[in-house]
């Protein structure tokens, strides 16, 4: 097996072996079910489709409510697909924090805070256009010249400018499991991750 899907719960720390304090993420990872297995013969590559957080029937449609039917399972909100090098497991197959141990490391894949619509220096880290004095008026987070004249006459695609922030797909890697709680389906993360406290995150082994 290879992953979980589960929401960030917050952060905390905890004290080590050694007697220092620890920053670390607490993930819960309820049960997850396998809603598809994927071969090689009859799609061209093996994978485990993974899905968790149950929801309510009347919303969802016929065809998700369907592919569900086929795994013994209620619909579920979210689900991820996992390649794997061969397929070991069934669908319909329960998956739960015990697939990881203490001291494994995984990636975490989530989605960032969004900021909304930032500056250049918020975004870019960019210092402004110079000293406070000799002629500046207001422009100490401007972004500065954008473009040239008569060559090339125009701005140049993907040049760093002022727009929307955050809110992206972002993986962390090599983050490792502290500890594992079975009976809360808790996973104790050191360090931060990405995505605001109740988001989504996909913990891949």
């Amino acid at each position: 097996m290879v992953g979980l899907i589960g929401k960030k719960i917050g952060m905390t720390s905890i004290i080590d072996a050694n007697g220092f304090k620890v920053a670390c993420t607490l993930v819960q990872a309820e049960p997850n079910v396998i809603s598809q297995v994927k071969t090689t013969e009859n799609d061209g590559y093996n994978a485990l489709q993974i899905s968790a957080f149950e929801t309510k029937e009347k919303h969802s449609n016929a065809a998700k409510i369907g592919h569900f039917n086929k795994a013994n399972s209620k619909p579920m909100r979210y689900s991820h697909e996992f390649r794997v090098d061969n397929v070991e497991s069934e669908i319909g197959q329960i998956v739960d924090v015990n697939i990881f141990s203490d001291g494994d490391f995984v990636d975490i894949i989530g989605t960032s805070k969004g900021k909304g619509f930032q500056g250049v220096v918020k975004r870019h880290n960019f210092n402004g256009v110079g000293p406070a004095t000799h002629g500046q008026h207001d422009r100490q987070r401007a972004p500065g010249s954008v473009g040239s004249s008569s060559y090339p006459s125009k701005v140049f695609k993907g040049l760093r400018m002022a727009g929307r922030m955050g809110g992206k797909r972002v993986k962390n890697i090599n983050s490792q499991i502290l500890k594992v709680m079975p009976e809360q389906n808790l996973l104790v993360i050191k360090g931060a991750i990405t995505g605001h406290n109740g988001s989504t995150v996909v913990i891949e082994k």
